[in-house]
């Protein structure tokens, strides 16, 4: 299934830019005449027919439109540390909209060795994940925050969950147990944070404890910063999409 992307929807045509243009008409071939599915990257796919066929702007009119198109039964924010090595952050970021994924905030923590994230790439991935998994709505990247400004700003209505490997802390449970003992509204409100590489540090866990976050762990094994955030999102998919 060609999924293309449009954020120009109005009066009945969907317009696509440039670069979806091109590869409406140029690789795929399609001309005037021809039913795309486009979607809005807000939840909505429409089903549409080319009227327009041109590399620079192809417009196509609208015949039907779903709205909640491939969408998931729950609401997921990761705050994730970014990596040293970006390229694993943007690899967690492609898997984890595949799975599921509502917000992706960048937190820079006391030890994080990585500073600066540049959001364009990781916004085209993300657009990208979220056609090739059937998806019409992409998550929204934030910029970037410290971990003490996101575990004060988080929303105090979700499950909060902070996720980290300290030697010493007892109090943790698995991400499984605390997603199965919380009360959940209608919708689901999920927000898991994970550190850099070097963890979180002692201040910051305590300030999250404090805050209302649950401290979790995810299994016996030592992860990757990339690699728990994506165990992470596939724990919440798993527990309401299975």
């Amino acid at each position: 299934m060609e999924i293309f992307y449009s954020d120009t929807i109005e009066n009945g045509i969907c317009r696509l830019g440039e670069e979806e243009s091109a590869h409406c008409v140029r690789v795929l071939r399609h001309r005037e005449g021809d039913r795309i599915d486009v979607i809005d990257g807000e939840g909505a796919l429409y089903e549409c027919r080319i009227v327009k066929a041109s590399p620079k702007g192809t417009e196509a009119s609208v015949e039907a439109v779903k709205e909640g198109w491939g969408s998931h039964p729950y609401r997921l924010t990761l705050a994730v540390c970014p990596t040293k090595n970006i390229d694993r952050y943007k690899w967690m970021a492609e898997k984890a909209t595949e799975l599921g994924l509502d917000e992706l905030v960048p937190v820079i923590g006391e030890r994080s060795e990585r500073k600066v994230v540049k959001d364009e790439r990781l916004r085209r991935i993300l657009l990208s994940a979220t056609k090739q998994s059937l998806k019409a709505k992409i998550p929204a990247l934030h910029e970037p925050l410290s971990v003490k400004e996101f575990i004060n700003e988080a929303d105090s209505s979700s499950l909060k969950m902070i996720a980290y490997c300290l030697d010493g802390q007892n109090r943790r449970i698995s991400i499984g147990q605390a997603l199965a003992d919380f009360s959940f509204s209608a919708t689901p409100r999920i927000s898991v944070l994970i550190g850099p590489e070097g963890d979180f540090s002692p201040a910051e866990v305590e300030l999250a404890l404090e805050k209302g976050f649950i401290p979790v762990h995810l299994g016996p094994s030592r992860l990757r910063t990339e690699t728990a955030g994506l165990l992470a999102a596939q724990a919440v998919y798993s527990r309401f999409c299975l």
